[in-house]
């Protein structure tokens, strides 16, 4: 980084968000506990999970808008705080409803902190760094919701799901203390204008949308609560796509488009980021709804991939200033195929043991490509509208974490309902097909990348 100061503020930045993202995820586990605990069925415990995503994929954009407008140091603290009072809420909650009002508390402080360190970390690294400084970073972004579930799954096997927001605020009140003292004001050089009605369209095309595939499983695709709830979506989507063309108050700066390196590595990691979470809800549900093991089982099964992917992501980040970017990703998602292939032909009639051998698999994968995008899509772009892009970047990866899961859960409920059993295995490989599908298209479409060299020089000459 080019000075002390500003290497600080993003180890503490890091910490803060490390245990935001880890909450992401930290309920995965949990879902057939809290089933079993409040009676209720797959389509409502995933908003415990889709619920957090969807908030933080909303806060995201906003987050554009408020770093032009206040300085990093009083945006982390305030959003610091948010997250903490969602933690204490959850861990007070005496009903599900409130369990999910807490989570989505949670997710508005998180949604702000994940961007604040990607824009931090792209203005300010070194050039040749950015690379190894986004694999730093990306040992909160992509460890921490794998670690997620293997932490959960030990702790509800010695104690309640209460203690999965208790334990998380010790250092959510750290974070908040290292923030105060030790974070340098990074003053802010613009005063936008907020677009409250572009906030109001997405939110409510978003959260539509995401009611009508949670929906599937339970409702005929004509109903209302499908078909009704898409359609609402949409138009609402479409509203706000035209308000944004016409505004000068934007809430996404759409000229981040007119880059394709940058599109192509968004959507690439779109879809791999739906793969990753909705592979965080079948590993749960069928070691501990099919086999019928303990949460303690669940937490083995996803917990060497957790590992690997903390010992792998610095070097990851490295591997993006020395490698093409095709080559990175393209091997990464090989991998990931081979371990989904595993698990889609034998995981859900096999052992304990395969399941967490296809997990690691498909995790060494990941952890492969995961910065290397994340870097493509940021670092070529002018330095002006890296805020937006990180913005974008993030919102859209929330948005396909959330939608992807309720897809991915929605096949899996409609094919266990097929066969009149909720228990069967025949949904979980359902969803593990669909994973796979999700992956070849990745693997297509990262043909398209070029390496980072050549990208610039195409930018210069344009």
């Amino acid at each position: 980084m080019e000075n002390k100061r500003i290497s600080h503020a993003l180890i503490i930045m890091v910490f803060g968000t490390f245990f935001g993202l880890l909450c992401s995820t930290l309920m995965n586990i949990a879902l057939p506990t809290f089933m079993h605990v409040f009676n209720i069925s797959e389509a409502q415990v995933q908003w415990v999970t889709n619920g957090y995503m969807l908030v933080n994929a909303l806060m995201i954009p906003v987050s554009s808008f408020l770093i032009k407008r206040f300085s990093f140091k009083k945006l982390f603290i305030i959003f610091a705080g948010i997250f903490l009072l969602g933690t204490i809420v959850g861990g007070l909650a005496l009903s599900f409803n409130m369990i999910v009002i807490a989570r989505m508390i949670q997710a508005l402080g998180a949604g702000m902190m994940m961007p604040l360190v990607n824009v931090l970390a792209i203005r300010y690294a070194k050039p040749g760094k950015k690379g190894q400084i986004m694999g730093i970073i990306g040992l909160a972004f992509n460890c921490a919701p794998i670690l997620g579930p293997a932490f959960s799954g030990f702790l509800l096997h010695f104690f309640s799901w209460r203690y999965l927001f208790l334990l998380i605020i010790p250092f959510a009140v750290l974070t908040l203390l290292l923030s105060f003292f030790f974070l340098p004001a990074i003053p802010h050089n613009e005063h936008p204008q907020f677009n409250t009605l572009a906030l109001i369209l997405i939110t409510g095309g978003l959260w539509s949308l995401l009611m009508g595939l949670s929906n599937v499983s339970n409702n005929s695709l004509v109903s209302f609560n499908v078909i009704g709830y898409v359609t609402i979506g949409l138009l609402f989507l479409l509203l706000f796509f035209l308000n944004q063309r016409h505004s000068d108050r934007q809430l996404i700066n759409f000229k981040i488009f007119s880059h394709k390196q940058f599109v192509l590595a968004t959507v690439i990691n779109m879809l791999i980021t739906a793969t990753m979470y909705g592979n965080a809800i079948l590993i749960p549900l069928l070691v501990q709804i099919v086999l019928g093991e303990s949460t303690v089982i669940s937490a083995i099964a996803v917990l060497p991939g957790a590992i690997l992917t903390g010992l792998l992501s610095t070097t990851s980040g490295h591997f993006y200033d020395i490698y093409p970017i095709k080559i990175l990703v393209g091997a990464g998602l090989i991998i990931d195929i081979i371990g989904t292939l595993g698990q889609a032909a034998i995981g859900a009639r096999s052992s304990v043991l395969m399941i967490t051998l296809f997990q690691t698999i498909r995790q060494f994968g990941l952890v492969t490509m995961l910065i290397p995008l994340q870097t493509q899509a940021l670092s070529l772009l002018p330095n002006e509208i890296v805020p937006d892009a990180v913005a974008t970047f993030n919102t859209l990866r929330q948005i396909a974490a959330s939608f992807g899961t309720a897809l991915i859960v929605a096949v899996v409920g409609i094919i266990n309902h097929a066969v009149h059993n909720p228990s069967s295995h025949l949904g979980i490989q359902a969803g593990f097909i669909l994973c796979l599908c999700l992956l070849l298209t990745s693997l297509y479409l990262s043909t398209k990348l070029y390496h980072k060299i050549s990208s610039q020089i195409k930018l210069e000459k344009a």
